[in-house]
């Protein structure tokens, strides 16, 4: 009898192993990642970006164009938006000004990430809306990478 009862505790417990793993593995599988819209013209640095980001584990979407990448941030709603300034079509001042004007994005940060570094450009950059603006050849990829991971924990 008490070989039985024994069994039973050890089906019990490993039963209740189970669920915990099951449990875990279901909340891990409905994890969902983090998206971000990169508005880059830049095919390469773009790729380089959409690489590392991808290996840390998020959801990158990409736009060439100013207009395309607003069309991205209504369409996608991402946690994040990293924007270059310099894009054909469409500025990205204008970009981020048209996205905080719609109630339906106006909350989604967006980090600028550009070339252009003069005070005037970051001053307007920032009063439009930008949570952070990023000189890109005053940061190596990797230091972008972490601004960004910093940013969305």
């Amino acid at each position: 009898m008490k070989k039985i009862f024994r069994h039973c505790e050890i089906f019990k417990k490993n039963q209740y192993k189970r669920f915990e793993i099951k449990i875990l593995f279901n909340n891990i599988k409905n994890m969902k990642k983090r998206k971000i819209v990169l508005i880059e013209d830049d095919v390469i640095l773009s790729k380089v970006i959409n690489e590392e980001l991808e290996e840390s584990d998020f959801d990158i979407h990409r736009a060439f164009t100013g207009s395309k990448g607003l069309d991205m941030i209504k369409s996608e709603m991402p946690d994040l938006v990293l924007l270059d300034l310099v894009l054909p079509e469409m500025s990205g001042f204008d970009v981020l000004a048209e996205a905080k004007k719609d109630p339906k994005t106006k909350n989604v940060p967006v980090i600028i990430l550009t070339m252009l570094g003069s005070d005037d450009d970051i001053k307007k950059g920032i009063s439009l809306g930008a949570q952070d603006y990023i000189v890109k050849s005053q940061h190596a990829v990797g230091e972008i990478i972490e601004k960004v991971k910093s940013f969305l924990q």
